[in-house]
């Protein structure tokens, strides 16, 4: 089968998603609507627009890029488009009328850029209209999408899953003693947040949250890993804890086990999300968690099996929590309950053959 995977750059999850496609017998091509250097894993077919990259700051720039996109299709001659965010590649191979479209959610696309004006509206509803397979990695974004009156018979829900190998326990906890030697926080209760520094992903809440909650238990630390337009305010919020604080900046894969060893507990305080990729890798290095209580992260956090949840931008709330699970005598327990789900309900290799017989249906739709 010819495979055309169209994305708007080149993200971790991107290359996750190729390096798996270029071990099937698939031929697959690689098509970024945004500029990027790729990191084009062996085996995948990287392609450019043919006119230069298309101007997406108007309309006519999407119709010019609609005709670019057209020689492409008309060149590559793909049995199938699997392309995402919504409002970005999938809607450019829904204008294109191409079929069958397999359209892929980001969570956010859906959950909340689809609500942001009548535009993003519209653009969702063209593109859901236009889509034969749909692919969601939560009951969330499914939800979602049937509102706009998406047909459930041909949605395809996985979540992006967690390779359970390099994300293990095994591989978190040795390393992760080590690295809490390293930082001097051997017997600290150790907070680790890795979500972006922007406001949907709620750092700040959780900074603040600190803050006050350091005021009652000075055996608080936290980790924050990542950056973002964010930077100084989160900066500025924990200067007074600034002892009780590591900030790592961004890190690379094979770093994340053992981060997520050196913590005794993850935090997502994110307003709007799928299947946080970074809280599956946390219980998969069976790590419990706190999350804010969006609807998705209810669907992996029932409170007291892996973790806890919090109401979501709520301080208050998240600074209760963060002192009860800091004395949570069950955390063990939570460990092994965390591993466990992941292992039931995250793992990547049983997530990509859920992608591959989504592609046969969408196929075999098309040919009836």
């Amino acid at each position: 089968m010819r495979i055309l995977y169209f994305t708007e750059r080149d993200t971790p999850h991107d290359q996750r998603f190729l390096n798996a496609l270029a071990g099937t017998q698939h031929h697959v091509f690689a098509l970024r609507r945004l500029p990027c250097v790729p990191d084009t894993p062996r085996g995948i077919t990287e392609i450019g627009w043919p006119g230069g990259q298309p101007e997406w700051s108007d309309w006519r720039g999407w119709q010019g890029g609609k005709e670019q996109f057209q020689t492409i299709l008309d060149d590559v001659q793909p049995d199938l488009v699997h392309a995402g965010p919504v409002q970005g590649p999938a809607l450019l191979g829904a204008l294109a009328e191409f079929h069958p479209l397999v359209s892929m959610s980001w969570g956010s696309d859906l959950l909340f850029r689809a609500k942001r004006s009548p535009w993003m509206r519209l653009a969702t509803q063209f593109t859901l209209d236009h889509t034969d397979i749909f692919l969601g990695d939560c009951q969330a974004v499914l939800d979602e999408a049937a509102r706009y009156g998406f047909s459930s018979s041909n949605m395809v829900r996985f979540p992006w899953g967690v390779d359970l190998d390099h994300f293990s326990p095994q591989n978190a906890l040795i390393a992760g003693v080590e690295y809490r030697k390293l930082i001097g926080w051997d017997e600290e209760f150790t907070i680790l947040c890795n979500r972006t520094w922007s406001p949907i992903y709620g750092v700040d809440v959780l900074a603040a949250a600190f803050i006050a909650a350091v005021k009652e238990n000075e055996n608080l630390r936290l980790l924050l890993v990542g950056d973002g337009p964010q930077s100084k305010e989160i900066h500025q919020i924990l200067a007074p804890v600034r002892d009780h604080v590591r900030f790592l900046g961004w890190q690379e894969r094979h770093e994340l086990p053992k981060i997520y060893g050196a913590a005794n507990l993850f935090v997502s305080p994110s307003h709007c999300d799928g299947s946080s990729v970074s809280l599956l890798e946390a219980l998969a290095c069976g790590r419990p968690v706190l999350t804010s209580d969006i609807p998705s992260n209810k669907e992996w956090v029932k409170p007291g099996e892996v973790g806890h949840l919090f109401r979501d931008g709520d301080e208050n709330s998240l600074k209760e929590k963060l002192l009860v699970m800091a004395e949570e005598p069950e955390l063990m327990q939570m460990c092994k309950r965390a591993r466990r789900l992941a292992e039931e309900r995250a793992d990547w290799q049983k997530s990509v053959g859920n992608l591959l017989a989504a592609y046969q249906m969408a196929v075999k739709q098309n040919s009836v």
